[in-house]
């Protein structure tokens, strides 16, 4: 019996099974062909195939429209693998496939499973309740001096530079500037009042339009 198969699925013969049973199989469109498949775009000797072992290796025989192996071009010896898709040209599509063996004994009735008795589970007594937990204080530390009567009071925070308020640097030069305006202004007005213009200040005097 056959260990494999080409099913066609898409040519001329669309479901038509071809047995791979000869150890040498020839694949072209000429009928002396071990398959031979009556299409314009298979040539008359397509391709060869060579059992080898458990397997079977393809070569294309220099075809017009090559031979393709899932999609891809043999360019030498290819092996196949069940399920692999073998294409002559772009319409001649072949799965490759195992063939299973017929009369193998497949066992369709199960024994009847005998049913087994379990054991009824004794019944589960409640859990006894948890008594509450009992309270304890914390232990008092033992101090090692003397106990205070009240609160120790506390010295007073110091007071930092920065809370410390510093006098306005404008406001001492405003000061200092009124200063010496109301000097300058009863400096002069003393030298008016005594006619002391040539005497302190002579060389002011041409420049304010008089003469000594």
């Amino acid at each position: 019996m056959a260990q494999f198969r080409f099913v066609m699925r898409s040519g001329p013969t669309i479901g038509k099974v071809y047995p791979l049973e000869a150890d040498e199989i020839f694949i072209g469109r000429d009928a002396t062909n071990t398959v031979a498949i009556n299409d314009a775009e298979v040539s008359r000797r397509h391709a060869r195939m060579e059992l080898r072992g458990t397997a079977y290796v393809l070569q294309d025989l220099g075809s017009t429209n090559g031979t393709f192996v899932n999609g891809t071009r043999v360019s030498g010896m290819q092996v196949l693998n069940s399920g692999d898709t073998v294409s002559f040209g772009e319409g001649i599509v072949l799965a490759y496939e195992s063939v299973m063996d017929m009369n193998a004994t497949v066992l369709s009735n199960k024994p009847a499973q005998t049913a087994v008795q379990r054991p009824t589970p004794a019944p589960v007594s409640a859990p006894a309740p948890t008594p509450p937990p009992v309270y304890k204080p914390a232990p008092v530390p033992a101090y090692s001096g003397q106990v205070p009567a009240g609160p120790v009071p506390m010295p007073p925070a110091p007071v930092s530079a920065k809370t410390r308020k510093k006098f306005p640097v404008w406001l001492i030069i405003l000061i200092v500037l009124l200063v010496i305006i109301c000097a300058c202004v009863g400096f002069f007005l003393v030298i008016d009042q005594f006619s002391l213009w040539c005497k302190v200040l002579p060389f002011l005097v041409p420049l304010l339009g008089g003469t000594c």
